[in-house]
């Protein structure tokens, strides 16, 4: 929705995993579909952001893939190579987006990610997009037709996890509830994208 409605101001950056595409999902687009040992050792090279491991896979992003959308005059790149200010969003059922203020990067990352963007130099803005409560993640999981059972309970149990860790963390500096995808979003712009549009980063 954001991407939809403010095409200009926002750059994606395409994160990086080991697991297997989804139907219809290409390489390169929704991901870069990595083999493990390669991305292991680019991890260990210091060629990525940020990672982690979701659901026995790993997750990622790439400074490479940053600076792909510096490339194409969305993103600032400081001299030393990297973005400056982040604002990030997490969702559970659409993993987690960064966005910077004045670079209008916007990267997928989890709350393991955000960890370790938290703990890094970006000034970043970070929400937390819970879903209503689990039986409507749960539904929203089974409507989606990806998964099996196991993967399902697999994704719920972590998610459950997930919830407790980012509403405790410190790590989010807003919590809101997805219940209404409309209003959500209504309430994500009111709370920061005008203040993003006049370069004003406030929790």
């Amino acid at each position: 929705m954001l991407m939809k409605e403010f095409p200009s101001m926002f750059g994606f950056s395409v994160s990086h995993t080991t697991r297997s595409p989804r139907s219809m999902e290409m390489d390169g687009v929704h991901y870069h579909f990595a083999d493990k040992k390669v991305m292991e050792k680019e991890i260990k090279d210091g060629k990525f952001l940020e990672f982690a491991s979701v659901h026995g896979n790993l997750y990622g992003t790439s400074i490479e893939s940053v600076e792909a959308v510096t490339d194409s005059g969305k993103v600032y790149k400081k001299a030393f190579g990297l973005i400056t200010d982040a604002f990030c969003v997490f969702d559970l059922l659409n993993n987690e987006f960064c966005f910077c203020p004045t670079q209008r990067c916007i990267l997928d990352i989890d709350v393991q990610g955000a960890r370790s963007v938290r703990a890094s130099s970006l000034d970043a803005i970070f929400i937390f997009v819970c879903p209503p409560s689990m039986k409507e993640l749960e539904d929203r999981l089974r409507a989606r037709g990806t998964e099996t059972e196991e993967q399902i309970q697999k994704r719920l149990r972590n998610a459950e996890a997930e919830i407790k860790e980012g509403i405790s963390s410190g790590i989010f500096g807003l919590i809101l509830y997805n219940d209404n995808l409309e209003e959500c979003y209504k309430k994500l712009k009111v709370n920061h994208l005008l203040l993003i549009a006049q370069n004003v980063v406030m929790f």
